[in-house]
């Protein structure tokens, strides 16, 4: 199902505007892919201009950088600390960018969108 990311058709106050034109394509939204942790899954979609996107359903491993050294190290990702977005996704171990991870590092925070980009980026904290 898709969701609808125009205008509203309601005023404020509760009333109704009047439509000026029909609901268009490029207004269409969709649902959010809620990364997780687990064995690596991307899924390939087709985009506007009829481009692919590779989201990234689950991830085991992320690509920190360390800032001290000045390296980029794939390590695994053992569980979500922290989410600003929704407190909530912590306990499902969803991660979306700002999210706080905990790896073999230590803690990261993630600076890609995995869901968007298919991919998890992060600076050690």
């Amino acid at each position: 199902m898709t969701i609808f990311q125009g205008k509203s058709r309601k005023k404020f106050t509760g009333g109704k505007l009047k439509a000026s034109r029909t609901k268009k394509r490029f207004e269409l939204g969709r649902e959010p892919t809620l990364t997780r942790i687990g064995p690596e899954a991307r899924k390939v979609m087709r985009i506007m201009g009829g481009t692919k996107k590779a989201v990234l359903m689950r991830a085991e491993s992320a690509n920190v950088y360390v800032p001290g050294e000045k390296i980029t190290k794939k390590v695994k990702i053992q569980t979500v600390k922290e989410n600003p977005a929704n407190p909530h996704h912590v306990q499902r171990n969803i991660m979306s960018k700002g999210t706080v991870i905990l790896t073999e590092l230590g803690e990261a925070r993630i600076t890609s969108r995995p869901g968007q980009d298919g991919i998890v980026n992060a600076v050690l904290l």
